[in-house]
């Protein structure tokens, strides 16, 4: 705290928020703008790191674990720091965004940890940004019971020793926050504006509380972002004068560059550790990101083909699971996004038939834990872990030695028999167009055909277009993938959705701005990084 106080940050284009007092004080913005000065220029270092990257896979084809980091790897003495008694046992994990009515549910639902979502199941309004805060504000002071104007229902946090541990996830590197900027203008960096606004406002009640600041990091590609992210932890642990190593970080592995780079991620962030996370849908957005120009090899077939246990997904989540247990950290498992019917109980039955198979291979295989995103499921996933683990609050004694994992194993993705369908081609429009358009209202995770999804399934659907339409691939049906073909179908979706709707609900909607957004993503010859980019710039509020 020896630095010069920066300069105040200036709230942009955004209209006043009910209470945003409480959440954007002086102080706390002083302690933004710091995080703002100390690590944006390094994280635009790092930014620009990624495409050169992108650009030596593109000229080698491949990938392989780091030379350079080999002592890392071989060094059996490191481990990371052992977890808190609030992140021992996290056997069941429900993800949600921050709205109201989420955080009391989420925190009620039995699970053992709730993340806290400002990233892919949140869109980033400034309304969204502040409010979300205020809600967690107001969660871990006992104040956010509430009653539902429309539904008359009321909502109330239960007993503490009840509630699921909070963990944060904040926004990935590559996102800012428009209506936060410094002097010169430049906006901070949505992941520090997300982090330090809860860090400030909760860490010390956090510790209070016998808990702590927990993070979800995401979108991470490579340790060096790990290594800026323990940076930022440093600095504001000591600029509030709390205990370093207080804060905790679960990583998401939801690249395929930071596959390669599992233990090397947990060794730069070993004080501040606590486990690794194994996705879907970004995993394979990023493998089509990054290989795009590789060939039939890298092709994906329709996504729902693409199970956790296909070769090359296997070995990734066996990978994890391995470097987890062998440096002490949670290996904590993928998503379970069925949303139960309340009107079809054999679409139920069948749905949790899967969700238990999902949950039991993982726990079967290691995983201390795992995620669903609705509460009817947490009673699912906690049976099938209870019955591996049992009183244990996690398997990390079981080391899975005998997993060896080969750095082409990870890109094995023509280990696959399934090939793309015109029903895959038509489901990845349908839910793209479907998402994208609740996004721009300000949703971010949204009910689509009895899932729950967030940004990341927009991502596989517009990269999976992208990649048949760039590789010519030809459908079961005989027929090629061309723009003229994703635009006839994205045409016939949007004509069938004004139907379904209605002319006065299609127009209060964004329908064609959500269409239109879906086609520039997935048919510009210049592939997006992140669709949330070009859809930023269109999100109102």
């Amino acid at each position: 705290m020896s630095a010069p106080a920066p300069s105040p940050l200036a709230i942009v284009d955004a209209e006043p928020l009910p209470r945003q007092d409480e959440v954007l004080t002086d102080t706390a913005l002083a302690f933004v703008a710091e995080l703002h000065r100390r690590f944006t220029p390094r994280r635009d270092e790092l930014l620009a790191r990624r495409a050169e990257r992108r650009a030596e896979i593109a000229r080698t084809g491949t990938l392989d674990f780091l030379p350079e980091t080999a002592a890392v790897r071989a060094d059996d003495s490191w481990r990371v720091a052992p977890a808190p008694d609030a992140l021992n046992d996290r056997r069941v994990e429900i993800t949600g965004p921050t709205d109201r009515k989420m955080t009391v549910n989420a925190l009620n639902s039995g699970a053992k940890v709730w993340l806290a979502d400002f990233e892919d199941a949140s869109a980033p309004t400034w309304e969204n940004v502040v409010l979300g805060q205020l809600n967690l504000i107001d969660a871990h002071t006992r104040n956010i019971d509430f009653t539902d104007p429309g539904s008359g229902k009321s909502y109330a946090l239960r007993p503490a020793e009840e509630l699921a541990t909070v963990v944060v996830r904040p926004r990935g590197w590559h996102l800012d926050e428009r209506h936060l900027t410094d002097p010169d203008g430049t906006p901070v960096p949505g992941a520090l504006v997300d982090f330090g606004l809860y860090f400030f406002h909760n860490a010390e009640r956090l510790l209070d509380l016998g808990k702590g600041p927990y993070f979800y990091l995401p979108k991470i590609e490579s340790h060096l972002e790990a290594r800026l992210w323990n940076e930022v932890f440093v600095l504001a642990q000591d600029y509030l004068g709390i205990p370093r190593g207080t804060v905790r970080a679960t990583v998401l592995i939801e690249t395929i560059t930071a596959a390669y780079e599992m233990e090397e991620i947990l060794y730069e962030l070993r004080d501040h550790a606590s486990g690794l996370n194994a996705g879907r849908w970004d995993y394979l957005f990023s493998i089509v990101k990054n290989f795009r120009d590789g060939g039939a090899k890298f092709v994906l077939p329709d996504r729902n083909a693409i199970t956790m246990t296909a070769p090359f997904m296997r070995a990734y989540t066996e990978l994890l699971v391995r470097t987890c247990h062998k440096r002490g950290a949670h290996a904590i498992g993928g998503m379970a996004a069925f949303i139960p019917s309340r009107r079809d109980p054999e679409v139920n039955r069948t749905a949790f038939e899967k969700v238990r198979a999902d949950k039991d291979r993982e726990a079967n295989d290691g995983f201390d834990g795992s995620w669903v995103a609705h509460p009817d499921l947490v009673p699912i996933a906690m049976e099938s872990f209870d019955r591996v683990l049992g009183d244990r609050p996690h398997q990390k004694d079981r080391l899975r030695e005998d997993v060896d994992v080969k750095a082409e194993d990870l890109l094995a993705v023509d280990s696959l028999d399934a090939r793309p369908t015109y029903a895959g081609l038509v489901n990845a429009v349908q839910v793209g167009l479907r998402y994208i358009e609740s996004w721009l209202r300000g949703l971010g995770a949204v009910a689509i055909f009895d899932l729950m999804e967030d940004a990341a399934t927009a991502e596989i659907s517009r990269s999976q277009i992208w990649q048949w339409i760039n590789a010519g691939v030809v459908l079961d049906d005989g027929e090629r993938v061309t723009a003229d073909l994703a635009r006839r179908i994205a045409a016939e979706e949007l004509a069938g959705i004004r139907a379904e709707i209605g002319d006065e609900a299609f127009a209060a909607g964004t329908w064609q701005q959500a269409h239109d957004l879906l086609l520039k993503v997935s048919l510009d010859e210049d592939y997006a990084d992140f669709l949330t980019l070009p859809a930023y710039e269109r999100l109102k509020g």
